[in-house]
């Protein structure tokens, strides 16, 4: 099998001032700090010699191939990313950056989630994409409004309970 991967989906280039804040610090990380690392160290690997049997070699070459493939990867992403920042003209509907809550209509269960964009979510602090089913499906809704979004376990019906912007 080669090496020939479909190319990934595109996702929307949206991010708040902190995910570019955290995705420049990681750049900036790798860069300055990891690669040159790595780089010593392989060097101090080859010159044990006998490269096809060298471990330490093999490892740092594939820990140098991961770093640069992030680095390329941000310096590209970064490029196209716009950053927006501060709430929309209309905040009282749900845009990108919204703290949203959410009540499930079947079972009463109140949710909290803040629609970010692809390069910053985290499920542990209820980040979710812009591009998810969910957040697309609440997009432009108002309080008290209630949606269905198509998720994995099924269709499933919500009202919005609050809406705020940072």
């Amino acid at each position: 099998m080669g090496r020939w991967r479909p190319p990934a989906e595109k996702s929307t280039a949206l991010i708040t001032p902190e995910g570019h804040a955290r995705l420049k610090a990681e750049l900036d990380e790798l860069w300055r700090v990891r690669r040159p690392e790595v780089v010593k160290a392989l060097a101090a690997a080859a010159a044990e010699g006998d490269r096809s049997e060298n471990a330490e070699y093999t490892y740092r070459k594939k820990q140098l191939g991961e770093i640069d493939r992030r680095v390329r990867y941000l310096s590209k992403r970064l490029e196209v990313l716009r950053v927006v920042a501060g709430a929309p003209a209309d905040p009282g509907a749900v845009f990108f950056g919204a703290f949203v809550e959410l009540e499930n209509v079947s079972s009463g269960e109140l949710l909290g989630y803040r629609i970010v964009g692809p390069d910053e979510t985290d499920a542990a602090r209820g980040w979710i994409s812009i591009d998810s089913p969910l957040a697309r499906a609440m997009l432009k809704k108002r309080l008290d409004d209630e949606f269905e979004a198509s998720l994995p376990g099924g269709i499933a019906s919500f009202a919005i309970v609050g809406i705020r912007y940072p």
